[in-house]
């Protein structure tokens, strides 16, 4: 049976999206005011609105997951795994879609602070969970040979 082009180490995966989470909280602790006057709300604004704020932080960590498994997946799918190859990936993803999205937005919503803030926020998130898992390699169990390793001997 071939061996499968991706092998998702789901421990990297974890530790990619709770760092991104970790540099989530400091993006947006250096740029609250700022972010504040993007979202034209104060802190009280965001507090009456009766959504838990663990909410949305779990909401956002779920979503960090995803992101560092599709960077995963899309890192061994194109070539080598390795931290260099995740930090590319993770800035082209964010730069293709997800800072690609918010200029069009913000280009009509003229919120060119907000527009800084979050695809800042967004390369550089996206690269640091590509460097995570990209460079963190599932490790083959003891034991196992790989399809290539397996034809090799057969072939001696």
């Amino acid at each position: 049976m071939p061996e499968p082009r991706v092998r998702q180490n789901y421990l990297a995966i974890v530790v990619a999206a709770l760092a991104c989470f970790v540099f989530d909280a400091i993006w947006y602790t250096v740029f609250l005011q700022q972010w504040l006057r993007g979202v034209i709300r104060t802190i009280p604004d965001l507090k009456a609105t009766g959504v838990s704020e663990y909410w949305s932080y779990g909401i956002a960590l779920a979503m960090a997951m995803v992101m560092a498994a599709a960077i995963s997946c899309i890192t061994q799918l194109t070539g080598a795994q390795t931290a260099a190859r995740g930090i590319r990936i993770g800035f082209l993803l964010s730069l293709a879609f997800v800072v690609t999205a918010f200029a069009t937005e913000y280009a009509f919503e003229w919120r060119p602070q907000l527009f800084a803030i979050n695809a800042g926020y967004s390369l550089i998130g996206m690269s640091l969970m590509g460097a995570i898992v990209g460079g963190w390699k599932k490790k083959t169990p003891a034991g196992a040979r790989s399809a290539q390793d397996q034809a090799a001997m057969a072939a001696k």
